[in-house]
């Protein structure tokens, strides 16, 4: 039995689609009821035993926890979570409003911990089960003009990594993350922006169906720390190991690798409510 969170868009809908693939039984979770429904008919088309849904914000401790009660009272376990709720905001910390750079945090790192609070004590009460969190390269380097989602990142890792060390009696219960660099979703023109445009995924871009088989990998093969692409150790060592030639290149190379030529007023995206006419699994870049 699969719960997935973020399951109505991108690396989470793909994943979603990937175990309805395998003959899984599913209950998805995101804060749109209307492509929750069309991200269930997509996992029933696609060979899933049975499919839940479950309308909930992950910042909702209340809602994840009966959504995670749910599944648990219909399927009778819980085997594997997958988290890939999330979301980005572009524009330099100076101009970017506070309210939106404490949402794009608070769902990664609140959010994130308020899936292991409803999930954990599960496992434990088991003895077993996967957590699977779909991290981001961002989350290993920094990038200008998207400090918020960096911030939420790097906060997130460290929450895993600490649970990761916190769980290590447990040796049927499992943490891993997924870090993907560029992965063509909706996510860019969902982005909350000030810059008087939207972003692109930088190259190498993958599909999100790409990414969604490294996820599902993990329940076989647990890794601390799985980054899904095969730029990023080259990316993290750059970052790492010549910190002035990367912070040299790495805004002239953002602008011209991932930033789009469009003109878009300041939005706040889909950070504070969902976008239903947004959210898709494949956004609209070629990937890989």
């Amino acid at each position: 039995m699969v719960l997935v969170t973020g399951a109505s868009s991108g690396i989470g809908r793909a994943t979603a689609i990937q175990f309805a693939g395998q003959g899984a039984s599913l209950v998805l979770v995101a804060r749109s009821e209307q492509t929750l429904t069309d991200a269930a008919a997509d996992c029933r088309a696609a060979g899933a035993a049975a499919v839940e849904v479950a309308p909930a914000d992950v910042l909702d401790r209340d809602a994840l926890r009966k959504a995670v009660d749910r599944a648990t009272g219909t399927f009778g376990r819980l085997d594997v979570v997958v988290h890939a709720a999330t979301v980005m905001a572009y524009g330099r910390l100076e101009d970017l409003d506070p309210d939106v750079f404490e949402r794009v945090v608070d769902t990664a790192l609140h959010g994130t911990n308020n899936v292991v609070l409803a999930v954990v004590p599960v496992f434990r009460r088991q003895q077993r089960g996967s957590l699977i969190v779909v991290s981001s390269l961002l989350a290993s380097i920094t990038a200008p003009t998207m400090g918020a989602y960096v911030a939420a990142k790097w906060g997130q890792l460290g929450l895993i990594r600490t649970l990761q060390q916190e769980l290590r009696e447990l040796p049927d219960v499992h943490v891993s993350a997924v870090a993907p660099g560029g992965v063509t979703t909706p996510i860019y023109d969902q982005a909350a922006t000030v810059l008087g445009n939207t972003g692109h995924p930088p190259p190498p871009v993958y599909t999100p169906e790409r990414v969604a088989r490294a996820v599902v990998d993990r329940v076989q093969d647990p890794r601390r720390l799985k980054q899904s692409g095969f730029a990023n150790p080259l990316v993290i060592a750059g970052f790492r190991l010549f910190p002035p030639v990367f912070d040299a290149l790495v805004g002239p190379l953002l602008k011209v690798f991932g930033m789009s030529r469009d003109s878009v007023p300041p939005t706040t995206g889909n950070v504070f409510a969902p976008v239903p006419e947004k959210e898709a699994t494949r956004g609209r870049y070629f990937g890989i």
